[in-house]
């Protein structure tokens, strides 16, 4: 799938390429300038699109789709 016609949003890309990484969400939130409960709704966002139970299995997930990279 091109990143261009990814199911995230820009700011939802940002948070999971930096999550592959093993960043923190305070880390994350520190880097993008945002409050940590801004990056846990992203990440909730994400894992209701995705169906999935956690953010462990929607960083598998958006790797098999090739949304995200290692």
């Amino acid at each position: 799938m091109d990143k261009n016609q990814s199911i995230l949003t820009k700011r939802e890309q940002e948070i999971f390429d930096l999550l592959v990484i093993s960043q923190t969400t305070s880390e994350i939130a520190s880097q993008l300038d945002i409050s940590e409960k801004t990056v846990r709704n992203h990440i909730s966002n994400v894992i209701l699109k995705l169906g999935v139970k956690g953010r462990s299995q929607a960083i598998l997930e958006l790797l098999k789709l090739g949304i995200i990279e290692l």
